[in-house]
């Protein structure tokens, strides 16, 4: 199973990359292998502001549909739209084309409670 050490990770099996005040979040590579063939994605709250732990979007497989929650806070400032096309670059490449949505973080100091790559593994 593929855990980059580069990324931070959630309990909920998001991973995160952070870059400056940005973050590129999409779900790992444990999650896209428990839910399957992923059919569709739905995000529609691009230009909203979240809080942490809120739900931003829905990721529907063949057998279930998951909500998406927001590993920090911050403003949704792109989705990713290949997904819309091609929901299944979620299983063949989660960490690269795979990627959900980028988010503008509104507290830094939320990033200590994400998950190291070592924490993530022990949590599965």
């Amino acid at each position: 199973m593929n855990i980059p050490d580069n990324l931070k990770y959630t309990k909920e099996h998001e991973w995160v990359k952070i870059e400056g005040d940005q973050a590129v979040v999409g779900i790992t590579d444990f999650a896209q292998g428990e839910l399957g063939d992923v059919v569709y994605v739905e995000v529609e709250t691009e230009g909203e502001t979240l809080a942490m732990g809120e739900a931003f979007g829905t990721i529907e497989a063949v057998k279930t549909v998951s909500d998406l929650y927001m590993p920090l806070g911050g403003e949704v400032i792109e989705v990713n739209e290949q997904l819309e096309e091609n929901p299944e670059l979620i299983n063949s490449d989660p960490y690269g084309e795979g990627w959900i949505i980028k988010l503008r973080i509104s507290d830094n100091n939320e990033v200590e409670n994400l998950l190291s790559a070592e924490d993530y593994r022990e949590l599965i």
